[in-house]
């Protein structure tokens, strides 16, 4: 078998293969910027007709979708499956979250979007106030290959929802999933509201530069720092989504089998690929050892390979030496490998492996690693796991398990998003707004904040009326100014009368 190399280009078309096996699983033309300046077109001409057709319209087409998506399951999980090498759980565990966005976005656009009276006030009383929400028109969306349906769906779904139409860039290693998705889309839809192209950086690149009215990006910072800088040369605005080091605080409380458990998943899954997996963690010295232990025996079980293991191969070959390098760092910096270690990286796979006494400068705590690699570190007390922390630039998720400061230390954890006593279960739920600070990126998918993520605000005043107070009018005289201060309480200060200074 072909060992899996990305990208991989022949005679114009992306290739895409098996990350364990190097199997072929599609081909794709690779778009050239002509073709992404007529995708961008095609869109645009259909995003006319799809924010004309309103939210009751546009809510019935994304459901027909969902629909029609939930009768071929089993042809999206295979090929989520062999482009990224996922595990069967974890392939459904990807499609199961996006297919609750992809109903929630729908049904809840009209409320949060829709026309609503807003008070006015009684300088105004003759006015009746209006806000809503437009699309912006068309929207790019880049995704990434870890979670190539449900990392995408985030905005995808909710910038339709909103009235926009999508021109969607997928990763170059998953290429198919994304093809996928528009043409179901787009077959129920009966017209081309999610356009691809396809490629590498640079057709992303072309993408930012066209035209477009917004990009929502997920990847990596220094990616982010790019696509950020393309789009303000036309203020353009931006969705980033940039990745993270999630750190995980064990208080003396903690229930400690819980904790154990759930770290290992929030860490291991996805074959620790993860934007939001838990990376760092911090206990407390007196638990510390029990904890350690019950973490060492949850890791020993998780499964590494095809079929029905419980994660199967690292998707992006360069990643690899990426995580290579992190664990040799810190081993080399005089941390203990009580799981794996150096070794456990078998290309195309890499076994668990757990860290400790990680020093503060190495790599594994100080960079996304991306990889089933878990640090633990020991401190004094929560304050102290609350402050190393936030110690980083990054601020994306993070967990805190514990029961009486659980919610506080959870509150005040730098970061978008916090789970208390369980994983990411915050990503899975779709009223929750997703996304970091700092270097984790800035904006919201999902939830409330997400669906106005792809739409701004209009605000509409109208006269319904006849104007009694002249407060907008040349008419207006000087009994006119007494009444209207004589309602706003302003007394003779309006009137520039002197004051006493207070020194």
């Amino acid at each position: 078998m072909k060992t899996a190399t990305a990208p991989d280009i022949s005679d114009g078309h992306l290739v895409s293969r098996h990350p364990a096996t190097g199997a072929e699983t599609g081909r794709f033309p690779v778009s050239g910027r002509g073709d992404v300046v007529h995708a961008v077109s095609t869109a645009r001409q259909a995003a006319e007709w799809w924010a004309r057709c309103g939210f009751a319209e546009r809510r019935d087409v994304l459901l027909r979708c969902r629909a029609v998506m939930a009768g071929r399951v089993r042809e999206l999980m295979q090929l989520i499956r062999v482009e990224t090498g996922k595990s069967v759980s974890d392939a459904f565990t990807e499609i199961a979250t996006s297919f609750e966005h992809m109903k929630w976005a729908p049904k809840n656009a009209r409320r949060v979007l829709g026309p609503r009276r807003v008070p006015t006030p009684l300088t105004l009383w003759d006015h009746t106030a209006y806000l809503e929400y437009r699309p912006y028109g068309v929207v790019a969306v880049i995704g990434p290959w870890n979670y190539p349906l449900h990392t995408p769906m985030g905005s995808i779904v909710y910038a339709l929802a909103a009235g926009n139409t999508v021109v969607f860039k997928p990763s170059e290693y998953t290429p198919g999933v994304g093809q996928w998705l528009a043409d179901v889309v787009n077959e129920v839809a009966g017209r081309p509201i999610v356009t691809v192209v396809h490629g590498t950086g640079e057709v992303g690149a072309w993408l930012c530069e066209a035209d477009i009215d917004k990009i929502a990006f997920t990847g990596s910072v220094s990616t982010a720092r790019k696509v950020a800088t393309a789009a303000a040369k036309r203020l353009v605005p931006t969705l980033i989504e940039g990745g993270g080091k999630d750190a995980v605080i064990v208080d003396v409380d903690a229930d400690l089998d819980r904790a154990a458990e759930f770290t290992v998943w929030a860490s291991m899954t996805n074959a620790g690929q993860s934007c939001t997996g838990f990376e760092r963690v911090y206990v407390v010295d007196e638990v510390a050892d029990a904890f350690i232990d019950k973490l060492v025996e949850c890791a020993g079980n998780v499964t590494v390979g095809a079929e029905e293991s419980n994660i199967g191969p690292i998707t992006m070959p360069g990643q690899i030496d990426v995580i290579a390098s992190h664990i040799q760092d810190a081993v080399e910096r005089g941390a203990t490998a009580v799981v794996g270690g150096p070794s456990a990286v078998r290309p195309p796979y890499v076994h668990p492996t757990i860290l400790l006494d990680v020093p503060a400068e190495s790599k594994a705590l100080t960079e996304e690693t991306f990889g089933p690699v878990l640090v633990v570190n020991r401190v004094a007390d929560a304050q102290e796991a609350l402050r190393q922390a936030n110690s980083l630039r990054f601020g994306l998720g993070g967990a805190v398990f514990g029961r009486r400061r659980a919610l506080d230390l959870a509150r005040n954890l730098k970061s978008g998003m916090a789970a208390i006593n369980t994983g990411f279960a915050y990503a899975a739920v779709p009223a929750l707004p997703f996304g970091g600070v700092g270097e984790s990126g800035y904006g919201r998918a999902h939830g409330d904040d997400g669906l106005r993520e792809f739409a701004y605000a209009k605000s509409i005043t109208r006269r319904r009326a006849p104007q009694l107070l002249p407060f907008m009018s040349m008419r207006r005289r000087p009994i006119h100014n007494k009444l209207i201060e004589k309602y706003l309480g302003l007394g003779g200060r309006a009137r520039g009368r002197d004051r006493p200074v207070v020194k």
